[in-house]
């Protein structure tokens, strides 16, 4: 399903999260994954349920960060996404904004934010990821998460290009994630069905910027928590929220 889409451009969550140095390691997150997908998904999509099984697979790859991120513009047709999240909507704008496209649909899969191709289709989805590799600078910067008590704690490494130190801009993001949520679905395109959707973002916050060199921060746990949250993703992406680029490094954690 096709929409051109108006409104906000993607939002800034922050709170008061101060550089310091990495605590005690409990789980490290999987180091240097190949891919950040993300899924842009709607309840009330009749094309969606193969791409969200699709993630559901792709969940299990630990060399694959996937998220899906559910729309609120198909609400009109006869059943509002209990998941959605109009800042996600944003954000699938801002993308095809940034590409210079029109190209704003659903199931939409966006990889290491920088092609797009149909959720649905896994053939297409790992061309992407092994096209968008070679380009410079994507998922090139280490990235880990780990949780200690009640705090996480993100490290990102400095870019391998001196170069880019000081040269480069982006921002560091971290998803509060749940894992699987099964929806039984009463009106609308899927009505009479029940779907999993997997690794649903239920929370974005932004912790700090990057520009080539090396930090890290410390996250309270309660700002990330919250009910049916289990885990989280921190992403370095070039540019800004309302202005998305490449991803250039990340990590998942389930939480404890």
């Amino acid at each position: 399903m096709r929409v051109m889409t108006t409104g906000n451009m993607f939002s800034r969550w922050s709170g008061a999260l101060g550089i310091c140095a990495i605590v005690a390691i409990i789980r490290p997150a999987h180091a240097d994954p190949r891919a950040v997908v993300e899924l842009f998904t709607s309840q009330g999509c009749s094309s969606c349920p193969p791409a969200d099984k699709i993630m559901g697979e792709l969940a299990k790859d630990p060399s694959v960060i996937a998220m899906s991120m559910p729309i609120d513009y198909w609400d009109y047709l006869g059943w509002k996404d209990t998941l959605a999240d109009s800042r996600f909507s944003a954000r699938q704008k801002a993308y095809s904004k940034m590409r210079g496209d029109r190209e704003v649909y659903t199931p939409q899969a966006i990889i290491n934010g920088s092609a797009h191709v149909i959720g649905s289709e896994r053939g297409s989805i790992e061309d992407a990821i092994d096209a968008t590799r070679k380009e410079n600078g994507v998922m090139s910067i280490p990235v880990t998460m780990t949780q200690s008590g009640k705090q996480l704690t993100v490290s990102v490494a400095a870019s391998k290009s001196a170069a880019a130190s000081g040269g480069t801009h982006g921002e560091v993001w971290i998803c509060s994630i749940s894992k699987a949520v099964p929806i039984s679905i009463g009106r609308g395109e899927n009505r009479g069905k029940e779907i999993t959707y997997y690794n649903v973002v239920r929370n974005l916050l932004k912790i700090g910027d990057w520009n080539g060199d090396s930090g890290s921060w410390t996250v309270p746990i309660d700002k990330v928590a919250r009910e049916g949250v289990d885990a989280a993703v921190v992403y370095v992406q070039d540019g800004s929220g309302d202005k998305p680029g490449p991803m250039l490094g990340a990590a998942y954690t389930s939480l404890h």
